[in-house]
């Protein structure tokens, strides 16, 4: 917790301050302005989202399950999956 200085008076504000709605400022003066709420997400966020979780979590499972096609697992297919899933979590983020 801070300490309060004593050096300084108490209030910031003068003692009896209204605020008043009408004026369009907040007490501090501060102008208030309307928020600007962001549109909805295209369609294409949440399926771009969803393809690439499932299919890197696939590429994935395909590379450690399959040694007999593919031979040893290889790097290539997991850092594959794992950049793919990356772009998942990327499209998650801009979901709105």
């Amino acid at each position: 917790m801070v300490r309060q200085d004593k050096s300084k008076p108490g209030r910031v504000t003068p003692k009896g301050t209204v605020s008043t709605p009408e004026s369009g400022t907040a007490p501090s003066g501060v102008s208030r302005q309307p928020v600007k709420v962001d549109s909805p997400s295209p369609v294409i966020v949440p399926i771009v989202m969803f393809i690439s979780f499932i299919l890197g979590t696939g590429i994935i499972l395909f590379n450690y399950l399959t040694n007999d096609i593919l031979g040893t697992p290889s790097n290539w297919y997991l850092l594959g999956g794992l950049g793919l899933i990356l772009v998942g979590i990327v499209a998650a983020t801009q979901y709105r």
